[in-house]
């Protein structure tokens, strides 16, 4: 069964940034397309950017310029670095193929963005 481990997560001022890392068993990070999903209070999960296995990359408006997502197939982890960050980046982060396939989801790595 794949696990899937996201660290990485803090308290940070806005304008700051982070760096999440995400581990995962067996070869998932190198074979599949792989995303980082977030999760605010009473909202839903939400893809915010994923890597295909070629390496092309994609976000969400809302994250373009400021996130950068990568991986590093020989460690089988997925990263995600985020700068300029603002208050409404405020979630719990995770990481999952795009589409979500891994059934169990990790515990995922609180960001929060004070104003």
């Amino acid at each position: 069964q794949v696990q899937l481990v996201e660290s990485g997560g803090g308290l940070v001022q806005a304008g700051g940034s982070l760096r999440l890392s995400c581990a995962a068993s067996g070869s998932i990070v190198r074979l599949s397309t792989m995303g980082w999903y977030r999760q605010a209070p009473g909202n839903q999960r939400d893809l915010v950017a994923r890597i295909t296995a070629g390496g092309s990359t994609d976000y969400t408006d809302s994250v373009k310029g400021r996130f950068t997502i990568s991986r590093d197939n020989a460690k089988n982890t997925l990263y995600l670095q985020m700068d300029s960050l603002t208050p409404e980046d405020t979630a719990v982060y995770y990481c999952n193929t795009a589409p979500p396939y891994v059934r169990s989801w990790g515990q995922g790595t609180q960001v929060t963005v004070s104003s």
